[in-house]
């Protein structure tokens, strides 16, 4: 309490006993032993009245033990099952639930993981993958800077994301190995690398890896099939020593449209698993390729990162000419990028302008705009010798394609010259301008048509960053080159714009979740939210139907099936009174991945365990690792001191008692005559 506060307080204790004294004692004809009391009374009502008023605050400390943190990760993927534990993880969480010296010792959290962590409620061991590393990731971000052990409850077996044996955690991880521990003879179709695309009557490549785990030296056959019809075969052998083999061969595209094959390697003697010997691939095959120019005047890291973004499509091949030797040959190209064009794009220009060929327009700080204003080419930008650095703020009302949001406000600012845009016709932004967090309604990418000639504009160099920002977000290009694709692919088209878009895979693993988005538009090609879609689904073998209504999500039409059996499929989906539909197909094959092993990866988590500091234990070691835990010294309670501020008017007690000190004041007088 500060110094200031105390001499408030005397000082209203010494007035409220002056006015007590006036009242009772000052010039009074007696000093009967009522005064006394009255003057008590008095005195404290008026010191707590006017202590209300200068309103001290009041500082309590309270000690609160924090217990240690156990956090207990349960695999809840489909190779649980597989392995028949479900029973001995439900018994081994049973076990350290009623536990009641762990209960009081540790605050334990229960987490289920498959593909991503969540908070346990209940277990279904129908997880289509297992993503341990990020699990254990997500548990040390959230006990950050707590004492939080982690029990890792699973068989060890990851099928998507990092490997978990090198990760850096700060806590420690004891794993509980759970499922088969005895190895057995396996083979395995491991991997399969193939283009999604070829061209028809094309060869194309195809790479697959074999594995075998086992001792002895065994002899089978490797296989390609294409409906049911093999048409690459292969004798392999494998021993201890050599448990690997790379199989390359080259396949003709026949058929145009979507080919399904299987990769498939014969069974041997004494094989438990064989659900891991075949994987299924699919391959489109398309009869012409989109053909895409760059011309530029200046070398910059950004068209590199075009031609490998646009280039992650097969269907796409990109070509890169300095303007210095551009020859006219435009006809053969479905799309010019022209790169921070100056006066000696006037020749292109006119081509392009000539030819109503699709293009997209870089500019940047080399760009010459007093040029590109002359050219009439519906936009222009009154700048000045300065550049500024353009952030992105996505534009959700953009309807012209499909294209989700991808982080573009948390990727680096593009650079060009300062000045205003302007536009003579209609145009969509897909993302708007932001000057140091300032956001504005000028464009950062715009598309336009006109004549049925397609243009894009991108107002800024740097492109090549946001790739980049985009990897190291989610550790894949996937994402920036499919935005970079969807861009391409509107602004190349050639074809009347459809209506109605559909997408989809053509290739599903069994139990996956089958997600096919539309997007439908109105007339003026305006996307329509008010419209009603349904899929037709039919089983090409079974004839079964099923019809479903697509639901309105962000701007686009969405729909994800789950337990769909496996086979082939085709499906229709349809807007409810228009004649307007679309159709298409994807496959669900035998293939699940959480399906592909024989035994647990004790090696890899005995690594795990001894680089986090833990130890393994098996399902049986329930009250061993109960033990260990709980005579772990690093594992303790600790007082966390917290100090409260309360004002004191606050506290409503004391005007409680302060209204009963008036009010006994005022009895007593009455009874004894003094009012």
């Amino acid at each position: 309490m500060q110094t200031t506060t105390i001499l408030y307080i005397i000082i209203a204790l010494l007035l409220s006993i002056a006015a007590a004294y006036f009242q009772y004692f000052y010039k009074a004809k007696s000093k009967a032993k009522i005064h006394i009391l009255l003057f008590t009374l008095k005195t404290f009502s008026l010191f707590l009245l006017i202590l209300l008023l200068i309103n001290p605050k009041i500082k309590t400390t309270e000690l609160e033990n924090i217990k240690p943190t156990l956090s207990v990760l349960v695999d809840d993927s489909s190779s649980i099952p597989f392995f028949n534990e479900e029973e001995n993880v439900k018994e081994f969480i049973s076990k350290l639930k009623t536990n009641n010296k762990l209960s009081d010792n540790f605050t334990i959290e229960f987490f289920n993981f498959s593909t991503n962590l969540e908070i346990s409620d209940s277990l279904s061991f129908l997880g289509n993958e297992t993503n341990i590393y990020k699990a254990l990731t997500a548990v040390n971000k959230l006990n950050d800077n707590k004492n939080a052990p982690i029990l890792l409850l699973t068989d060890g077996n990851q099928t998507i994301g990092n490997d978990y044996e090198f990760i850096n955690s700060k806590q420690t991880i004891y794993p509980v190995v759970f499922g088969d521990t005895t190895k057995y003879k396996d083979l395995k179709v491991s991997q399969v690398n193939v283009n999604k695309y070829s061209y028809i009557k094309n060869k194309f490549p195809v790479e697959v890896i074999l594995n075998y785990d086992g001792n002895e030296t065994v002899q089978t056959r490797f296989s390609i099939f294409c409906n049911r019809k093999m048409i690459f075969s292969k004798k392999v052998q494998f021993s201890k020593d050599v448990n690997s083999q790379i199989i390359t061969t080259n396949l003709t595209s026949t058929k145009e449209g979507v080919n399904y094959y299987t990769a498939s390697i014969q069974k041997i003697k004494d094989e438990k698993n064989i659900k891991n010997n075949s994987k299924n691939f699919s391959v489109e095959v398309i009869d012409e390729q989109t053909k895409i120019l760059i011309l530029t005047a200046v070398l910059h890291p950004d068209i590199g990162v075009f031609k490998k973004a646009i280039e992650s499509n097969k269907q796409r091949s990109v070509e890169i000419i300095m303007i210095d030797k551009f020859k006219n040959q435009l006809s053969d190209f479905q799309l010019i990028i022209l790169y921070q064009p100056n006066n000696k794009f006037s020749v292109a220009l006119n081509e392009v302008k000539q030819s109503n060929s699709n293009y997209l327009l870089v500019s940047g700080a080399n760009t010459d705009w007093s040029f590109i204003n002359k050219q009439q080419l519906d936009f222009s930008k009154k700048s000045i010798n300065q550049t500024e650095n353009y952030s992105a703020i996505y534009n959700g009302s953009f309807l012209t394609f499909l294209q989700k949001d991808i982080g573009f406000n948390q990727f680096p600012p593009l650079k060009d010259k300062f000045g205003e845009i302007a536009f003579s016709r209609d145009h969509q932004d897909l993302l708007l301008q932001n000057i140091n967090g300032l956001q504005t309604q000028q464009p950062l990418i715009s598309v336009l048509e006109k004549n049925n000639q397609k243009i894009g504009v991108i107002f800024g160099e740097g492109i090549w960053k946001w790739r980049a920002s985009s990897y190291l977000n989610t550790n894949s290009f996937q994402d920036f080159d499919q935005f970079i694709g969807n861009l391409i692919q509107y602004v190349s088209s050639t074809k009347k714009r459809n209506r109605l878009e559909v997408n989809s895979e053509n290739l599903y693993p069994a139990n996956a979740v089958i997600n096919i988005s539309a997007f439908y538009t109105d007339k003026n090609y305006q996307f329509d939210a008010r419209a009603s879609l349904e899929i037709t689904i039919t089983n090409k073998e079974t004839k079964e139907v099923t019809k479903l209504p697509l639901s309105l999500i962000n701007n686009a039409y969405q729909i994800a099936i789950e337990n769909l059996s496996s086979g082939e499929y085709g499906f229709k989906v349809a807007v409810l009174g228009q004649n307007i539909t679309k159709y298409g197909s994807f496959k669900i094959t035998d293939y699940q991945i959480e399906e592909q092993f024989t035994h647990a990866n004790v090696a890899k988590l005995t690594k795990l365990a001894s680089k986090a500091g833990g130890e393994l234990f098996y399902k049986n070691d329930s009250e061993k690792l109960i033990k260990n835990l709980l005579e772990n010294k690093a594992y303790y309670t600790i007082q966390k001191p917290t100090v409260k501020e309360q004002n004191l008017i606050d506290w409503k007690l004391i005007l409680f008692f302060i209204v009963s000190l008036l009010t006994a004041e005022w009895f007593v007088r009455k009874y004894y005559g003094k009012i």
